[in-house]
């Protein structure tokens, strides 16, 4: 079982910073991609940011230059670094990895999806 601790959401204002993190536990043979989206009140789920297992990250056009992932291989870890952030920044964040077990001499790959964390941007 596979279980995604998501932390570090609040209320800030605007312009303020927040940074939330994503810890991984469970029975995994590695982790490939890890990402968070975002779904605020009566919209649907957005793609936030991702990193792979490289390294290589992609961000939604909106948050490019404000926002910041990273990625600790030893923690099994995934942080969110928003800095700048703007009333419609307002949302529920989720966290989202793609890990990979191994059972019977081959791999399979699997999708897990954090609890959601609230981030309010609210003066």
């Amino acid at each position: 079982q596979v279980q995604l601790l998501e932390s570090g959401g609040g209320l800030v204002q605007p312009g303020g910073s927040l940074r939330l993190s994503c810890a991984v536990s469970g029975s995994i043979f590695g982790i490939n991609a890890m990402g968070w989206y975002r779904q605020a009140p009566g919209k649907q789920r957005d793609f936030v940011a991702s990193i792979s297992s490289g390294g290589s990250t992609n961000y939604a056009d909106s948050v490019k230059g404000r926002f910041a992932i990273s990625r600790d291989n030893a923690k099994n870890t995934v942080y969110l670094q928003m800095n700048s952030l703007k009333p419609e920044d307002t949302a529920v964040y989720y966290c989202n990895v793609n890990y990979r077990t191994k059972g019977g001499g081959l791999y399979y790959s699997h999708d897990a999806w954090g609890q959601g964390t609230q981030v309010t941007v609210s003066s």
